[in-house]
């Protein structure tokens, strides 16, 4: 397994830690598109390739008050069937990401053109399993999506344990079956893109395969400008291999 260490000509440039509300222009080329009309939403395609392997994401702002069906109709028109949410709704008292699922199973959602039923969810110590019903109005189609929301990444810098969520970003692909992985935080590029990042550094080193983080974040920058937005988010990604690879290495010294 080859790894590319951190070293000054391989840290990306960072810009000042701003809000994770940022303006920044999506890239037309892999800009996601609603319908026939193409209709807009602040959401990208993510493909990063490593070792001749494919990843495929959707990397989008988390919805606002007047987004939230548009954005059932990506994950639908996508057949996705898993959404990260990496954010809470309200963090320092500023409104992160609008609610777009039921909080209750007795009490459905009503969107314009969808019907949401919240079927089961679990609440773990770190992140939340929602299982959704999604019926299209027009059709009356039914969809099942997975909600999991990490519920551990502090308002401010990164998670005190990587241990923790190395072990969502492993739930997230072990309950992955079809579609784009849907990631989304607040303005859907920072910590999207750690998730983005340790999801394909994770699967390498599980396969054994050669990677560069360094390499994946430019990628995920070719594709959408801004993913990985500080110095620490780009940190915590060495700190999760390297989390990962003294577990490898304790585990090899006891058998």
């Amino acid at each position: 397994m080859r790894i590319v260490l951190m070293t000054s000509e391989h840290t990306p440039s960072f810009s000042l830690d701003l809000p994770d509300i940022s303006v920044f222009i999506i890239d037309d080329s892999t800009r996601v598109s609603l319908g026939e009309n193409k209709g807009y939403i602040n959401a990208s395609y993510i493909k990063i390739v490593n070792c001749e392997e494919e990843y495929f994401y959707i990397a989008t702002q988390g919805p606002l008050l007047d987004t939230a069906n548009d954005f059932w109709q990506m994950v639908l028109e996508n057949n996705a069937d898993v959404i990260v949410m990496i954010t809470k709704e309200r963090e320092s008292g500023i409104i992160k990401c609008h609610r777009y699922w039921p909080i209750s199973m007795a009490t459905p959602m009503e969107l314009k053109n969808y019907h949401i039923s919240l079927e089961n969810y679990q609440i773990l110590q770190y992140f939340i399993i929602r299982i959704l019903k999604v019926v299209k109005k027009s059709t009356r189609t039914i969809y099942y999506v997975r909600h999991l929301q990490f519920t551990n990444w502090p308002d401010h810098g990164t998670p005190a344990s990587a241990d923790d969520f190395i072990k969502y970003v492993r739930y997230v692909r072990k309950n992955h079956v079809s579609g784009p992985i849907v990631v989304h935080c607040s303005a859907g590029v920072g910590r999207t893109g750690v998730f983005i990042c340790v999801d394909v550094v994770l699967c390498a080193i599980e396969k054994n395969y050669s990677f560069d983080i360094r390499d994946i974040v430019t990628q995920m920058r070719e594709q959408r400008p801004g993913m990985i937005q500080t110095k620490e988010q780009y940190c915590f990604c060495y700190k999760i291999v390297l989390e990962v690879l003294r577990k490898l290495d304790s585990q090899l010294r006891t058998t």
